[in-house]
């Protein structure tokens, strides 16, 4: 159920915004329609929802738009057209007491710079929400230090800013947006300005806490890993305009246009393609009840050397080899029972290539895709592995190359 509606937003600077906005609409870019107006269009025509409980990942280059998009939502800047629904109700219609409950109750924020108050300790600077909002000291108390302990920081609040790392200073930023509890998490580039190492173990910290928390949030970024890492769904923003929305996999697999083309080239797919992307159906399977004979023929037919058993309700049983089953038929034998051998690799179909890697290079057979029940989905080749890393598509993969 979405939770957050956004709806033809446009954030326009400038005094004629509604030339602009017409301007735009004719596809006119943005740097003329500066030129023309003397208006900056830095939300152009805007919509997506986002569902409860969704790691929602805006991302785009610097100047593309999201910076300003973020703010929009929580009226840090007002639109100057269209909708942001929240719970049903229209944010930019909000008076400012209205808009203050939403900002303390519903939606917080985390920002860049950490933002935290340099003389006040730790403790002082995660309950300070609380404060200004007359929620009694034990109380405030109570909950900052909850928040703290959620984020890892649990025997730091006596400690000021400057004492801490950059990774510990967003950390107490990210406790400080989660003392209240929030519906909606806004998170505007909270990584950045991090070293690698330490921005990775926050990125990590991130996901934990998703675990736990299930929160919705919207994460502002320009890192194409960082996206794909931390995003159920991907927003591409180009020149104020949003021109492609998909999963990870969707963006990398399927880029609307060159612009994401261009942006994803580079990108280790091996660490976001899954198994059911490149996954072939299996040419030919046998069920348990049938004999050597049959299993012989259908491998002749398909020109394949092994076969994969399953039951009448296709959960697999194990794998049948062409030299095993000839064995049987010469032998006389009516049942295959004898010739099924355990498989080597069994997968489900969200696994990443990455892990699959070692297995692709030493399986003896075709890896099998199974759901939780064992049922057979489809079979992944070496072959397809390696298209997969290279982005190429499943329809161009021979299945027994």
């Amino acid at each position: 159920m979405a939770v957050l509606e956004v709806k033809n937003l446009y954030k326009i600077f400038g005094k004629t915004p509604e030339k602009a906005k017409e301007l735009s609409k004719q596809n006119v870019p943005k740097d003329e329609i500066l030129k023309k107006t003397k208006n900056t269009v830095g939300v152009n025509d805007v919509s997506f929802s986002v569902e409860e409980g969704e790691t929602f990942v805006v991302m785009g280059l610097s100047g593309s738009g999201k910076s300003t998009l973020i703010r929009c939502l929580n009226r840090l800047h007002k639109p100057t057209f269209g909708e942001v629904v929240l719970e049903g109700e229209n944010l930019v219609d909000l008076n400012a007491e209205a808009l203050r409950h939403v900002r303390r109750k519903k939606m917080s924020m985390v920002f860049q710079n950490f933002g935290l108050l340099p003389h006040r300790t730790v403790m002082g600077n995660v309950e300070y929400g609380l404060e200004i909002q007359g929620v009694p000291v034990e109380e405030r108390q109570k909950k900052a230090k909850d928040a703290l302990k959620l984020v890892g920081l649990e025997g730091y609040e006596s400690m000021k800013p400057d004492a801490l790392s950059g990774g510990m200073q967003q950390r107490v930023g990210l406790a400080r947006a989660l003392v209240n509890d929030p519906d909606i998490l806004l998170m505007d580039e909270a990584f950045s300005a991090l070293d690698p190492l330490i921005k990775k173990n926050m990125q990590d910290e991130l996901l934990k806490l998703q675990e736990k928390m299930r929160k919705t949030i919207v994460f502002i970024t320009h890192d194409l890993d960082e996206a794909l890492k931390l995003g159920d769904r991907i927003a591409v923003m180009y020149e104020g305009k949003i021109v492609q929305i998909g999963t990870p996999e969707e963006i990398l697999t399927n880029p609307a246009n060159d612009y994401v083309r261009d942006f994803v080239e580079n990108v280790n797919r091996a660490r976001v393609i899954t198994a059911e992307s490149i996954m072939l159906p299996p040419l030919a399977v046998v069920e348990d009840k049938d004999g050597p004979k049959a299993a012989i023929r259908k491998m002749e037919k398909e020109s394949i050397s092994s076969i994969f058993v399953v039951n009448k309700q296709r959960v697999l049983q194990g794998v049948v080899t062409i030299d095993r089953a000839v064995e049987l038929a010469n032998a006389n034998k009516r049942s295959l029972k004898d010739a099924i051998e355990t498989v080597e690799h069994e997968v489900s179909p969200d696994t990443l290539i990455a892990d699959m890697l070692e297995m692709a290079t030493n399986a003896k057979y075709p890896i099998a895709v199974v759901d939780d029940k064992r049922k057979l989905l489809g079979v992944v080749v070496r072959v397809a592995v390696i298209a997969g890393i290279k982005g190429i598509k499943n329809g161009e993969v021979n299945a027994h190359a």
